[in-house]
């Protein structure tokens, strides 16, 4: 009886030195320094520099002049320039074809007979008028004579300048059998060969001219406000040495295997707004497109298509800065001397792939937030990260990609 009175003593003794033994050899844990939990972020520094604009398009070469090779005269044909052939070159007054001459030569010929026998009319009725004068001042001759005489004089008169005019034509005429080059070009294509007979006002072959190639490029209007061109009816495409005056354009193509580049000028916006597009075609001139004067790495090829960067608008002062330092609102964070986010708006001139072109709402030496943020606050505190830690952050973003 008296050993179950002291069972429960006991066992509560027990749980109070077990107790005891715990409370004693308890550790106290280990103190460790408060981490912080303000987002890292990357930064770039604001910097004026000098900046020009450049707009990038597309288009196809083509030749400034064009046109078709008309004989004026009909006939066989007798002969044919070596020029005269797809691809050939040719000079400015060069004999191209020529047309059989001995009709022309006869009509010539006769011309000459009708203006001989008009001038030897010409000249009776002439002395025969001054006669009849002369007879009239001294009361001989009637005044029906003194008409007659001066009718036959104007109808001999008439006569004789269509003579002239009709030996003119006949001259031309023989002149033109001779087909000639207009201006320095290359042929595109020709139709006609030795012994075929030609029609007057019938294309034989078609030219264009090989001073100048032209290159049409098509832009949003919204791009035109980076460009200085003139767009109003003063606007000159060449100065007084005959150069063109609008901004350089730079033009890249691939050809025979290798990457080739070649320098133009604007010289005009072409009439019209295309209702479609809604696109403004420019007009890129360049100067000796096949290197006939100047020594070039390939022709600039009638026909190529051809990507152009076209020089615009200089600004001595704007900031450049990376794209992901753009924000919703046209604004951007800056980093200010206590690491804390401020919202800030800019003027932006210009959104590109990688980067941004602002005009002002910046001062030089500011820092700028370029790290994504999704729930930014103005005044939220941030860690700046450069060197070894802007690394690491950068590894860290493209894990998940690399991941993909």
């Amino acid at each position: 009886m008296r050993s179950s009175k002291l069972q429960p003593l006991l066992i509560l003794g027990a749980a109070l030195l077990v107790t005891t033994i715990l409370f004693l050899a308890q550790r106290r844990p280990e103190e460790r320094p408060r981490q912080d939990m303000a987002p890292l972020v990357r930064i770039a520094r604001a910097a004026e520099t000098p900046f020009r604009f450049t707009v990038s398009a597309n288009g196809a070469v083509s030749p400034r002049t064009q046109s078709d090779l008309i004989p004026q005269v009909s006939g066989e044909i007798i002969e044919i320039s070596r020029s005269l052939a797809a691809g050939g070159f040719f000079e400015a007054g060069d004999l191209l074809a020529r047309v059989d001459t001995a009709d022309y030569r006869v009509d010539r010929e006769a011309a000459r007979a009708q203006v001989a026998r008009a001038e030897s009319e010409y000249g009776r009725t002439k002395k025969e008028l001054e006669r009849q004068r002369r007879l009239a001042s001294q009361s001989i001759a009637s005044e029906s004579r003194i008409d007659d005489a001066e009718n036959a004089y104007r109808i001999a008169e008439a006569s004789l300048r269509e003579a002239e005019a009709r030996l003119e034509r006949a001259a031309r005429d023989l002149d033109r059998t001779a087909i000639r080059a207009p201006y320095r070009g290359r042929v595109l294509n020709e139709s006609v060969d030795v012994g075929q007979f030609v029609n007057r006002g019938t294309p034989i072959a078609q030219i264009y001219a090989v001073d100048f190639a032209e290159v049409r490029l098509p832009l949003p209007d919204r791009e035109l406000a980076y460009l200085d061109i003139p767009l109003g009816p003063k606007s000159k495409e060449i100065d007084e040495n005959g150069a063109p005056t609008g901004a350089r354009v730079e033009l890249r193509a691939d050809f025979a295997g290798r990457s080739h580049r070649w320098e133009g000028r604007l010289v005009r916006t072409e009439a019209e707004l295309d209702p479609h597009s809604r696109m403004v075609r420019l007009v890129a001139r360049v100067a000796d497109p096949f290197g006939l004067e100047t020594e070039r790495s390939a022709p600039l090829a009638i026909g190529l298509f051809v990507e152009a960067e076209i020089e615009g608008l200089f600004l001595e002062k704007a900031f450049v800065l990376p794209r992901n330092a753009l924000r919703p609102g046209n604004q951007i964070y800056i980093v200010d001397a206590e690491d804390r986010i401020r919202f800030r708006e800019i003027d932006l001139l210009r959104t590109e792939r990688d980067r941004i072109v602002v005009g002002g709402g910046l001062e030089a030496g500011e820092r700028i937030c370029t790290s994504p943020l999704d729930a930014a606050i103005d005044g939220m505190q941030v860690r700046v990260v450069s060197g070894e830690g802007a690394a690491r952050l950068d590894a860290q973003a493209a894990a998940p990609e690399s991941a993909q």
